[in-house]
């Protein structure tokens, strides 16, 4: 009788065996990417901005992941869908919400320190892009009698992915006013005299975005997937955070717009020794540069796949 057990017990095991020989096989075909060709994604993680305002404590680079300040991450949030057109190269679009912020106050270099400026705006984007990717395919180990009957290793399709795209994003910054201690939007406040003699045009709320970045696709079987992205957009606007260029007269602002416009234009907090400004008033001095604003995020990806439907077979007789 013990025989017998042991003889279905290895004819059990040598089936699994057989099995997920035979899945793994199945993965490493040719034509197994058509399994996967269809793929709703989830993505959730963090976002960081890289223009004028914040930044580390040292002189800011411009749209360098270095000057990144981890203080005023705020959550990223997508939705999208990703298409392959054949094993190596994907179509992926989404809808994208992120959180974007910053603030002088977090870094400790002099000169942005004292400037004073912040802000906070949420960005509502839409994007599409081409995906270019390294597949390879991991096979499950061997059982182990002598050891244990547990699996070496799992049947894993990994993905190494890189990309670029285009998108749109919408954006509404707004400025803590220190009188009040309350969020106020900043496009009609003109902070930079948009509007008036010498001043430049008001920028619009919507631009356009270069997505690039880098993702790993993890196929942990036929309809479930995960992963980690990070997406990388240089933007055509430098007025995400509002700021630019110089400041403006603050008394012709404030007899344009009211004392809330000059007072979000220009809440520093003194003079730096050895600082100068091209006007006695502090007009024409710098307030930001010319270099067009980015952001960045980081998210975890949980994917459901839609495998393609099998006709239906008819039984056929073996007799």
């Amino acid at each position: 009788m013990l025989k017998n057990k042991n003889y279905i017990l290895v004819l059990i095991i040598s089936g699994g065996i057989s099995i997920n020989s035979l899945y793994s096989q199945a993965l490493a075909r040719p034509n197994a990417w058509k399994k996967y060709k269809r793929e709703v994604i989830i993505q959730v993680g963090g976002s960081g901005f890289l223009g004028d305002l914040g930044g580390r404590d040292q002189i800011g680079k411009d749209n360098s992941p270095v000057d990144l300040e981890i203080a005023a991450t705020r959550p990223a949030v997508s939705a999208a869908f990703r298409y392959k057109l054949n094993k190596n190269i994907n179509w992926y679009s989404s809808f994208n919400y992120l959180h974007l912020k910053g603030d002088d106050k977090l870094t400790q270099e002099q000169y942005r320190n004292n400037r004073n400026l912040n802000f906070k705006s949420n960005i509502f984007e839409i994007s599409t892009r081409i995906e270019f990717g390294i597949s390879s395919i991991k096979r499950p180990g061997v059982y182990s009698l002598k050891k244990s009957l547990v699996r070496t290793s799992k049947t894993r399709a990994y993905e190494l992915i890189g990309f670029v795209g285009v998108g749109a994003f919408y954006f509404n910054p707004k400025g803590l006013d220190p009188s009040t201690g309350k969020y106020v939007a900043l496009y009609p406040l003109h902070t930079e005299g948009q509007g008036l003699e010498g001043g430049p045009k008001q920028y619009k709320k919507i631009s356009i975005s270069i997505p690039v970045g880098v993702a790993l696709h993890v196929i942990l079987n036929k309809y479930w997937s995960v992963g980690l992205e990070f997406c990388y957009r240089k933007t055509f606007t430098d007025y995400i955070d509002d700021v630019s260029t110089t400041y403006y007269d603050n008394a012709s602002l404030a007899n344009a717009y009211g004392a809330t416009s000059a007072l979000m234009a220009d809440p520093s907090k003194g003079d730096i020794p050895g600082a100068t400004s091209h006007n006695a008033d502090g007009s024409g001095a710098q307030r930001g540069d010319k270099n067009k604003d980015s952001y960045a995020s980081l998210q975890v990806t949980v994917g459901r796949f839609f495998p393609p439907k099998r006709g239906r077979t008819k039984l056929r007789s073996k007799f």
